[in-house]
């Protein structure tokens, strides 16, 4: 995935306006933020802390990846940009679109939260999101929390949290941009999209992003496992679109709304069918959401969001539908922001969520949930002081509270020593509850309790560099036991505990910028003593790239040592990916990348097939 190349980093104030213009804040609360920081280190981040804050004065560890990165990248989808992430893990079930997993610190799919600009869209079926269904031609920005942060963010947010940002308008004469790509499985991707200003003083912004990619791609399941699947190949297609418009009323008001809808059908092997069958899913994530902002006075700023995230998936075979699972998440969201001083910052709010589910294999009782939320941010002399507190109220079980505390001590302007104390809890899914014959609607939600400890050097010359040694013990998880016959119900009986250490940097060396992780992990189900599955106990990444004239080259290497996955082990492996870029001209660009090198065989998921060597080439054009 080729986008257009933003322009290198340029300056702490930059930053913080391009995060204010994605998460709503007024133009002049952006100007007091840039004022309050202009001494520590770019770039700014927001879902650590639910506020602008630079990336190295955060507390939990925090990556993000900025339009440059995602330029970067050989992914196409979020999920493959993520995995790039220190601490992050992913599967997936054959090609692109298929189904997938995120992995966050051992967490599960469905124990990490993914938001798109702050609405979610997770199944209330399954209870994780689609990520391999987003684009990044829709995407303008990405931030990953590693860690215990349900204090934040509610429900499901124990291994971290991704937090995607749509494209966002900026204050300048509309300009418009195009991609055509063309590689390896016949994929063809197209991708045009316009931002810009409505008006001459850039009070009414916007941005249209559409992109269209088809590919023939590779047979899903290796037929030497399960001989009854088909060898053909596992097409997919996906259309998305993106949409902001923002207006800025006066230096203290502005409202907007927020869109993105992917849609994807995938072809599968299903392992358990005939040679013949011919299976799709059809897919869709959509986000869209209206917001306000206003400072009340010069102390205090609220946030007013009305969302809707909708997660739908829907099995068709041999040109009959078989199964639908369509999901709804309603979200209103009332945030206050209090500057008590330059030093210390308080928030308050409030949300409430309605989940529900259409599916014609089982229905569900709608769930309604009320939240309340505050934090603290602050800093005494060369303390750092951060906590949280969350209650959420279900419709279906109860009350969960989760918190957060944490501490930073910094020893000089470029090393700081951290510690960080965590409760948190995963509400059961709509299928743990309610599914016929193994749903429970008495069980209870997962619980955990983390801690960790850090050591943090950062300055502008290298980036941020950190190491991390956390511990997370899970209680009251959700596990399918045997009810003596044919079925499995859902019970609270499992245990789990995950320890290691984790190493991450995000950097330049001169002029070649370096995104590098690496963990260690014990990964440990308690309850049968084994290792928990699709976990590697030692997995490492790093990227690096450099513009050397008209050219921007780099590579990726991408690493993980073997993984339980349940009667079987998957092999380790090491997977070498590269790129090119030449700026023809001032607006024209040609982009080569391959991906595998090395053509190298390897697994995500047990019986599932992986891409071989593939070679890509985009053409695009942006305004000069």
């Amino acid at each position: 995935m080729e986008l257009q190349r933003a322009a290198h980093k340029n300056g702490h104030a930059r930053h913080v306006a391009v995060v204010a213009a994605i998460i709503g804040l007024p133009l002049a609360s952006a100007a007091h933020a840039a004022a309050d920081d202009a001494q520590t280190l770019a770039p700014v981040v927001v879902t650590a802390t639910r506020a602008p804050q630079p990336l190295a004065e955060s507390i939990p560890q925090t990556s993000v990846f900025d339009e440059q990165d995602i330029a970067d990248a050989n992914a196409d989808d979020a999920l493959g940009l993520v995995a790039l992430a220190p601490g992050v893990q992913i599967t997936r079930n054959g090609g692109p679109g298929a189904n997938s997993g995120l992995y966050i610190r051992g967490a599960a799919s469905s124990q990490s939260l993914v938001l798109i600009d702050g609405v979610r869209v997770e199944s209330a079926s399954l209870g994780a999101a689609q990520l391999s269904q987003l684009m990044l031609d829709q995407i303008g920005r990405v931030e990953v929390v590693n860690g215990n942060v349900s204090a934040l963010y509610g429900s499901n947010a124990i291994g971290g949290v991704v937090q995607i940002f749509t494209k966002q308008g900026e204050p300048h004469p509309p300009r418009f941009n195009f991609e055509a790509e063309y590689g390896s499985y016949h994929t063809q991707r197209q991708s045009a999209g316009v931002n810009g200003a409505l008006d001459k003083d850039g009070r009414t912004t916007f941005s249209l992003n559409v992109s269209r990619e088809k590919t023939d791609g590779f047979s899903s399941i290796d037929p030497n496992i399960a001989p009854g699947v088909s060898p053909n190949a596992n097409g997919y297609l996906n259309e998305s679109v993106a949409a902001t418009l923002r207006h800025q009323f006066s230096d203290k008001w502005d409202a907007g709304v927020r869109f993105l809808q992917s849609n994807g059908i995938g072809s599968f092997d299903d392992a358990y069918g005939l040679p013949a069958d011919i299976n799709e899913s059809h897919d869709r994530v959509r986000s869209a959401s209206v917001f306000a902002n206003g400072r009340i006075t010069d102390n205090w700023t609220a946030h007013f969001t009305i969302a809707q995230g909708q997660d739908r998936a829907n099995i068709e075979q041999n040109g009959v539908y078989t199964s639908r699972f369509n999901s709804e998440n309603r979200q209103y969201t009332w945030q206050n922001d209090f500057k008590i001083s330059d030093a210390h910052k308080l928030l308050f709010g409030y949300e409430h969520l309605d989940q529900t589910l259409d599916s014609d294999q089982f229905s569900a009782p709608d769930r309604h949930v009320n939240s309340v939320f505050a934090g603290y941010v602050g800093h005494i002399g060369v303390n750092e002081l951060q906590a949280n507190l969350r209650h959420d109220q279900y419709s279906d079980f109860g009350g969960a509270n989760s918190y957060y505390l944490g501490y930073a001590y910094n020893f000089d302007a470029h090393w700081k020593a951290s510690a960080s104390y965590a409760a948190s809890f995963r509400a059961p899914s709509f299928d743990d509850l309610y599914y016929p014959f193994s749903g429970n609607a008495s069980i209870q939600p997962e619980r955990s309790h983390s801690v960790e400890a850090a050591l943090q050097y950062a300055s502008n010359a290298l980036g941020v560099a950190r190491v991390t040694l956390f511990q997370t013990r899970y209680s009251n998880l959700i596990d399918y036991v045997s009810d003596g016959g044919f079925y499995y119900v859902a019970q609270n009986v499992g245990r789990a505990k995950v320890q290691g250490i984790e190493g991450s940097w995000a950097g330049h060396v001169g002029a070649t910028d370096v995104r590098a992780g690496v963990t260690f992990q014990n990964p440990v189900d308690e309850t049968n003593h084994e290792d928990l599955t699709r976990r590697a106990r030692h997995f490492a990444t790093l990227a690096a790239h450099r513009t050397i004239g008209r050219w921007r080259v780099g590579g990726e290497w991408i690493v993980s040592g073997q993984r339980s996955d349940y009667d079987s082990t998957l092999a380790g492996y090491g997977i070498v990916n590269l790129s090119a870029r030449y700026d023809i001209s001032k607006s024209w660009y040609v982009t080569a990348r391959i991906d595998n090198l090395f053509d190298k065989d390897y697994e995500l998921a047990y019986s599932f097939n992986t891409p071989r060597r593939g070679a890509y080439i985009t053409l695009g054009w942006h305004p000069s």
